[in-house]
């Protein structure tokens, strides 16, 4: 598996790039910086660690596969490098709090998953 596979790939870890032209950083990954459209990008593992922006939970399931994970928390997570990504979460998240990532079985796939930092 290439290093710069992520959890999307079936590896847990969560990626994100800088533009080399402007310092933006990403997440998704893209072939190009979505703020000035340079190809220079540099590929980095963030360390799992951030704060609650948001928080929703889901009581009704959007596909077949989700229906025995309801209902679950979806939340939005200022990352410690900088960039914001949505990702699951513990029920009792509130915005502010500091998180840590693990990577657990969702829908036949693996998620990241934040709880409280110990």
């Amino acid at each position: 598996m290439s290093e710069s596979a992520d959890w999307t790939r079936g590896v847990a870890a969560i990626r994100f790039q800088r533009c080399a032209r402007c310092a933006h950083l990403q997440y998704f990954r893209r072939d190009f910086c979505a703020a000035c459209g340079s190809l220079a990008l540099t590929d980095h593992a963030a360390t799992g660690e951030g704060t609650i922006y948001a928080a929703s939970l889901v009581c009704r399931a959007a596909a077949p596969e989700t229906r025995a994970h309801v209902p679950y928390n979806i939340v939005l997570v200022d990352m410690r490098e900088g960039f914001r990504m949505m990702a699951h979460g513990d029920h009792e998240l509130a915005i502010g709090d500091s998180v840590e990532a693990r990577f657990v079985a969702f829908a036949g796939g693996t998620v990241p998953y934040f709880g409280k930092a110990k």
